[in-house]
C-alpha cells in the first residue's frame, strides 16, 4: 500500500534539506515521536508515544540519501511490536524547487501488511494518510509557515 502527499513549502530544498535529514529533528515535525535516541547518520530509534501515553520504540535505517534531493528510510520491523502487522514499511521525502520559490515536497509511505492487517485495508491506508499529512504540516511549521 503507498500513500503520497506533497505540499510546497517556505524556503529552499537545502533549508528543508537540513530538517529532514537530521533524526534528531523528528519529534518536531513526524507525527507521535516523543524523541529519538542513538541516532546516527545511518540509523536511529524513535520513541512514539500512543493516544493512550504508553511508549513504543521503532527503529529506523537509512536507505538512500541525495543531498537536498532525495531521502529514505525503512523501519526495521523484525523483532518489533510492529512485526505482526507489516512486512515492510518505508518512507522517501523528494525535494524539488519551484519556480516561484520554495520546495515542493512529496511524502511517500510504503506499507506492506502482514496477518490480519491485510485485511483492514481502510484502517492502515487512513493511518498512514493522517501520518503523511502530519508530517508535512509539521515541515510546514518548521519552515515558518501557518499550519
Amino acid at each position: 500500500m503507498v500513500v503520497r502527499r506533497e505540499r510546497v513549502l517556505a524556503g529552499a530544498p537545502t533549508d528543508i534539506w537540513r530538517i529532514v535529514s537530521d533524526p534528531n529533528r523528528l519529534p518536531a515535525w513526524w507525527p507521535g515521536v516523543s524523541r529519538v535516541e542513538e541516532a546516527s547518520r545511518e540509523a536511529w530509534t524513535t520513541v512514539l508515544v500512543s493516544p493512550k501515553g504508553k511508549s513504543v520504540r521503532a527503529d529506523y535505517s537509512l536507505v538512500e540519501a541525495r543531498e537536498a534531493e532525495r531521502l529514505r528510510w525503512r523501519q526495521e520491523l523484525e523483532e518489533s511490536p510492529f512485526e505482526r502487522l507489516l512486512s515492510e514499511s518505508t518512507a522517501e521525502l523528494e525535494l524539488a524547487p519551484e519556480p516561484g520559490g520554495g520546495t515542493r515536497v512529496r511524502l511517500t509511505l510504503n506499507q506492506r501488511p502482514r496477518g490480519w492487517a491485510r485485511f483492514s485495508p481502510f484502517q492502515l491506508r487512513s493511518a498512514a494518510a493522517r501520518q503523511a499529512e502530519g508530517a508535512l504540516e509539521g515541515l510546514a511549521g518548521l519552515a515558518g509557515e501557518p499550519t
